[in-house]
């Protein structure tokens, strides 16, 4: 199935079962298009008709007609916008706030009654892929809320396996480096000493976007900083930097007098990052590495 025919299956399955081509949502008096208005209306602070036009992708004659119904029904009112002449702010009546209300707790009935029906798996992968497709539709990265937390179980094996992925989709690296990056995990996992170690998952919408790693050294007052990945829909973001700083905010606070860390010259993104941190490169070395001929390269920073 191609891509196309994808999304469009998904568009039928998904207006059938919450019952989008109902003529009239969710049992009320209003259309899908109204509904949408009427939201945008009760949720801004008195928006214009441009500004709900433009949210909504709709037309202004579209909008004109749909406004002109609620005018009839004394849903909405209208007053002059004091700094703009030209331009008018809608807001809605008593009547109006009474129709939203109504209709909004008809709409969170029925998605409740729909979810409850799904069994438990099935309703969070729903609800997952929901929260994916939210964020991959969203244009303005500015609303995106990247967070940092620990550890949980079941993270060791996620970042192995979309590490692997990534730079095997990016590079080409082959699955030497997936054993790689298994062993020096399975080596954190068994001898994690947290007066001296840590780690932070990046998530975007509750979905891992990226990791790294602070592990003790050689020698006890240098740290290692390893295995930063970030995921290719987030780059930009700024997750690389809030990580970095993260593992050199901690390895100051435990002691280390110097962060050292290991990459290879092809992974260019990480490298500036590096670079803007304060990292210096102390030597490089070529090597035949998963798959590939590369060159190895040191960075240290000191605290």
């Amino acid at each position: 199935m191609s891509d196309v025919d994808t999304i469009r299956s998904f568009n039928r399955v998904y207006t059938n079962r919450i019952g989008l081509l109902d003529a009239r949502l969710d049992g009320s008096s209003f259309t899908l298009s109204e509904a949408r208005v009427l939201y945008e209306i009760a949720t801004r602070s008195t928006p214009t008709a441009a500004e709900i036009g433009r949210s909504l992708n709709m037309d202004r004659a579209q909008i004109s007609r749909t406004l002109k119904r609620f005018a009839g029904r004394e849903l909405i009112e209208v007053q002059d916008d004091p700094n703009h002449g030209r331009q008018q702010l809608l807001s809605l009546t008593t009547s109006g706030r009474a129709a939203f209300a109504d209709l909004n707790g008809k709409t969170q009935d029925r998605i409740s009654s729909f979810l409850e029906r799904l069994p438990p798996r099935n309703r969070e992968r729903l609800v997952g892929a929901a929260k994916a497709m939210t964020d991959a539709l969203e244009t303005d990265t500015q609303t995106r809320s990247v967070t940092l937390r620990g550890l949980r179980p079941g993270d060791l094996g996620l970042v192995t396996a979309r590490q692997a992925v990534v730079y095997a989709d990016e590079y080409g690296w082959d699955q030497s480096y997936e054993v790689l990056v298994l062993r020096i995990l399975a080596d954190f996992g068994e001898r994690f000493d947290a007066s001296r170690e840590a780690a932070w998952i990046a998530e975007l919408h509750e979905r891992i976007v990226g990791s790294i790693f602070l592990m003790a050294g050689g020698e006890c007052e240098v740290g290692k900083l390893r295995l930063l990945y970030v995921e290719p829909d987030a780059r930009g973001l700024g997750v690389g930097k809030m990580l970095v700083a993260a593992c050199i905010e901690r390895a100051r606070a435990v002691g280390y007098r110097r962060l050292e860390l290991w990459t290879n010259s092809v992974l260019d993104a990480a490298r500036h990052i590096y670079e803007r941190a304060g990292f210096q490169r102390i030597r490089e070395e070529a090597h035949h590495s998963f798959g590939h001929d590369l060159v190895g390269q040191t960075w240290s920073l000191e605290l």
